[in-house]
């Protein structure tokens, strides 16, 4: 078990918690949720003492175990992916490196040899014999066989360091574990794999995501980050948020009453209060004034944007039609003889293990890149728009202005007409005149949709449309991908994202290894995969 007492934190007067007392209990899952800024990742360094809170304290038993998911992806690299792995339980580690050094010494003395037994000694009651065995069958589930366990991080990708990573946090079943994103950078594979680990994880886990379905899945209780407190809930994501939902709405239903209810009450008051006759009345309902009660609703710190995508053209039955396409990048085949079509009404999901294969496919289709050899056929109606995974090049020109980067997208130059659109993304008054260059990886992504909602495009190409998002929005974009006439075509790790707004799935690895019209959870179980 681990609980916070009276835990609060303030960054530059802005405060984040005040008198936070939390219990997380063993054999339970929370799934730690709040708005971008609230403090999730902040609240989880606080939990495993890489922070100090101003006031109060964390109290976890002084022989628990806990485990953190890293998130510096260079701090390994010139260890081998099985030690790093290892590290994972820092104690036993230790032991390991010290065994090996004594009995490397060429005068191994009396005192050693007692050393040694101690450390032996040790090692066994940590389950030392079977800690390498532990790791492969870790980075296995996670489709990294044993060619990996030698090598070092430096020589690995993003995706596989992750994975490497969630490895070590996994590793020797820790009393406590914290996971902040352990999905992101993950194929549908490994994210299967692992909430099949986490709900055979006996011990507790207190885990920030961002994927809807995995919090449904893996979580058996919600921890909501709001009003600078934290509360528990019982149930998953969708429990919580239609439980909290539903209570808001019976609060604001009260208040109208109650208003409704005043108004009744003070106009017979003003009307009867001088009536000799009535006074008696106009009195008691006075006294019922008095006695009206009026919830407090505190504002939420979650903010809710909103996301349509409108066609100014109707779009024709020709979509798209790719015929062996090819591309080599660094001397490596990433797109091998790919051909498929896009029908009108398609949305299509792209999903693979390598994300970089369907961003290159992305930027060919946009024309932001050029295929070394194949055939790309629009139709003549078509019209498209692309929201990049990497948006960075789009930040770098010279406005000094929201609303004059957004103008240079628009037909329509009026400042109020653009205020529209950004609004509509979270940017309101002042935060309309934030420089394009300082703004965060959400902020960046709202932007894009503001301008993909101005483009009017009856094609739309999404690359990663929920990363950097919290789950107000990503719950928008999904919305509006869902509301959307024209076809799409995206990719996304979000489970719940695919399975609602995809008709289509093409499974992509270098080859297209799948293309139907179907649902994803129907793909996933035609894959014979669980997610």
């Amino acid at each position: 078990m681990i609980s916070t007492t009276n835990v609060s934190l303030r960054f530059g007067g802005k405060k984040l918690f005040e008198d936070v007392n939390v219990k997380f209990t063993p054999g339970n899952c929370y799934g730690l949720i709040g708005a971008n800024g609230a403090g999730k990742t902040t609240f989880l360094k606080i939990l495993s003492r890489e922070l100090e809170p101003n006031t109060g304290e964390v109290i976890m038993p002084s022989k628990a175990r806990l485990s953190v998911l890293k998130q510096d992806h260079f701090a390994y690299d010139e260890f081998t992916v099985m030690n790093t792995v290892l590290m994972g339980n820092s104690r036993l580690y230790k032991i390991m490196k010290e065994k090996e050094e004594l009995y490397n010494k060429a005068d191994f003395s009396d005192a050693d040899g007692e050393r040694a037994s101690e450390l032996e000694a040790e090692f066994g009651e940590l389950n030392g014999w079977e800690a390498e065995s532990e790791a492969g069958v870790l980075l296995a589930g996670l489709h990294m066989n044993d060619t990996y366990h030698h090598r070092l991080m430096k020589d690995l990708n993003g995706g596989e360091k992750v994975k490497v990573l969630l490895a070590q946090a996994l590793l020797g079943k820790p009393d406590i574990l914290l996971l902040d994103e352990p999905t992101n950078h993950l194929d549908i594979y490994a994210i299967a794999w692992l909430e099949d680990f986490l709900l055979n994880f006996e011990n507790t886990v207190i885990v920030i995501s961002h994927d809807r379905h995995f919090l449904n899945k893996v979580c058996t209780h919600m921890a909501d980050i709001d009003f600078g407190k934290i509360t528990t809930y019982t149930g998953n994501y969708d429990f919580w948020r239609e439980s909290s939902e539903l209570k808001q709405r019976l609060l604001s239903d009260q208040n109208k009453k109650s208003s409704v209810k005043a108004e009744e009450l003070k106009a017979f008051i003003a009307r009867f209060s001088a009536n000799a006759s009535k006074s008696s009345q106009a009195s008691s309902r006075a006294k019922q004034l008095e006695k009206l009660e009026f919830n407090d609703i505190p504002v939420s710190t979650r903010k809710v944007p909103y996301i349509g995508f409108e066609m100014k053209r109707e779009l024709g039955n020709d979509v798209l039609t790719v015929e062996n396409l090819n591309y080599t990048l660094e001397g490596k085949k990433v797109l091998n003889n790919v051909s498929f079509r896009v029908n009108k009404g398609d949305k299509i999901a792209f999903v693979g293990r390598n994300d970089l294969t369907k961003t290159i496919l992305f930027d060919i289709l946009s024309g932001e890149r050029t295929a070394d050899s194949g055939k790309i056929t629009w139709g003549i109606t078509t019209e498209v728009s692309y929201f990049p995974v990497d948006n960075q090049k789009y930040f770098q020109g010279d406005e000094d202005t929201l609303v004059n980067w957004l103008r240079q997208y628009s037909t329509d130059k009026d400042e109020s007409f653009l205020r529209g659109y950004l609004g509509k993304m979270l940017f309101g008054g002042n935060d309309a005149l934030k420089k394009p260059s300082v703004l965060s990886g959400g902020e960046k992504a709202r932007c894009m949709f503001s301008k993909m909602m101005l483009s009017g495009a009856n094609v739309l190409i999404i690359d990663g449309p929920t990363n950097h998002l919290d789950l107000e929005s990503i719950t928008a974009v999904n919305e509006g991908m869902e509301r959307y006439k024209g076809a799409m075509m995206f990719t996304s790790h979000d489970h719940q994202l695919i399975q609602t707004v995809a008709n289509k799935i093409i499974e992509i690895d270098e080859e297209v290894i799948f293309n139907d019209s179907t649902t994803y959870d129907e793909y996933l179980a035609k894959r014979k995969l669980t997610s």
